[in-house]
């Protein structure tokens, strides 16, 4: 089929890479032609494992190509995918839809008539109906996208379910054509109507951060009574009504999603006079590991960071991943600096986007330039890189061998044995020590 996609940033430039990878001829559409003249050569602006082979590889062949024309899409399109996004409004939880509503007027005002527009953008539920509403020369369906950031490509093309928001049957046979390859390969489909459809993304996001949120707010229970965050998600994993996937305590959630998604659904459940307020003390909780991981810092610090070296391992919100929105790594570290910290980061990916947004952090070309001289390291973005890490090599390096385990990612008795006093969130600290050694201020670890 011949396909569009609106807006060519992460989502976009995935899904339309990923459709052709299905024997599509697709045409992406974006209103920057900086992005993409880069896309159409086969250079992608931001870190997706796979996606720039996928992206070289269709436009090399001529199935894949983009545009900043929505004339020339509309007359190319049989169904057009509005992939824009949807930040959160100014001054308000709810989310902004600007860009959703201009991406549909551009491409609804030259698409044929009755030519299938799908939105995949993460909306508060009657976005769906009121668009189609507001443009009644073409159908409207909603398309919910699943991806995780590191993972989008496999997501794309062997998603654990999709969704179709649909109000006929020539949408759903013209989504069950585009997917063809994907449910044939056994992928779940559930069809729904719009209001449904819109729910399903916004449901599993506040699902996911809440499970995140309740662990932490675990930790900080364990921290209070002297328990193991570790050991207790352990023991509740093993029930599979619980599970054990994202029950690991730490630093908390970022990233440009989950944040601004949690308080649009809280914010539109509001409008619609249903009280959803337990999500905004998940946000709460999330927000709080960031302050206590800062409040550790201090207190292994003696009391004050000012003037001490803090090695910041990681800057993007996960591994895999350059995307530093609303990243927790860069918001401690930030908040470090303007207590009076020398803070270096070091991320394997993020660091031109970094230097960037946050230009008075220091910044290394590697683990070890960062942890050189360090008086603490702290542990805020799970890059396998990371955990790698030789212990004994690391304390050899730093002056003081300090370090907070912000993702409960490390093997912290491995660590305590290599001389480091070692902290993580919810977990009791681990005391290790090599000779002359010791916490800041001459305390000496026990």
């Amino acid at each position: 089929m011949r396909l569009t996609v609106i807006g060519t940033g992460y989502l976009g430039a995935t899904h339309a890479a990923c459709m052709a990878e299905l024997g599509h001829e697709v045409l992406g559409v974006d209103v920057d032609p900086d992005k993409v003249a880069a896309l159409q050569a086969g250079r992608v602006p931001f870190h997706e494992p796979g996606l720039p082979e996928l992206i070289a590889k269709h436009t090399a062949s001529g199935r894949l190509r983009f545009t900043t024309d929505h004339a020339a899409a509309g007359a190319f399109g049989e169904v057009h995918f509005v992939c824009v996004g949807t930040p959160q409004r100014k001054g308000s939880d709810g989310a902004d839809l600007t860009y959703v509503d201009a991406a549909f007027a551009a491409i609804a005002g030259h698409a044929a008539e009755g030519a299938l527009l799908v939105g995949k953008s993460t909306v508060p539920v009657g976005t769906a109906e009121r668009l189609a509403a507001a443009h009644e020369r073409v159908e409207v369906a909603w398309n919910p996208e699943f991806l995780r950031e590191g993972f989008a490509v496999e997501d794309t093309l062997r998603p654990d379910r999709l969704v179709f928001g649909v109000r006929s049957s020539h949408a759903e046979t013209t989504l069950r054509q585009v997917y063809a390859p994907v449910l044939d390969a056994g992928t779940p489909l559930v069809t729904a109507d719009f209001p449904t459809a819109e729910l399903v993304k916004t449901a599993a996001n506040a699902f996911l951060a809440t499970k995140i949120s309740f662990i932490n707010a675990m930790a900080e229970i364990c921290e209070a009574a002297g328990g193991d965050v570790g050991v207790l998600a352990e023991a509740i994993g093993y029930d599979d009504r619980i599970g054990k996937k994202f029950l690991r305590a730490g630093v908390g959630f970022g990233g440009g999603c989950l944040p601004k998604d949690i308080r649009a659904f809280a914010h539109r459940a509001g409008e619609l006079g249903v009280s959803l307020d337990f999500l905004r003390e998940v946000d709460a909780i999330n927000m709080r590991r960031r302050d206590k991981v800062v409040e550790m810092a201090r207190e292994l610090c003696g009391g004050s960071v000012l003037g001490a070296r803090i090695a910041v391992l990681g800057a993007a919100f996960k591994p895999d991943s350059d995307d530093i929105r609303d990243s927790p790594a860069l918001n401690v570290a930030a908040r470090l600096r303007l207590d009076g910290a020398d803070v270096t980061v070091y991320d394997p990916e993020a660091l031109d986007n970094a230097r960037k947004a946050f230009p008075l952090l220091g910044y290394a070309l590697s683990a070890e330039e960062a942890l050189q001289g360090a008086d603490l390291v702290l542990h805020l973005t799970e890059w396998p890189q990371f955990r790698e890490i030789d212990p004994e090599r690391a304390a050899r390096l730093v002056t003081r061998a300090l370090i907070v385990d912000g993702r409960g990612a490390l093997d912290g008795e491995r660590w305590a044995a290599a001389g480091w006093h070692f902290r993580a969130l919810g977990r009791p600290a681990l005391a290790g020590e090599r000779p002359g050694q010791g916490l800041w201020g001459g305390k000496r670890t026990t």
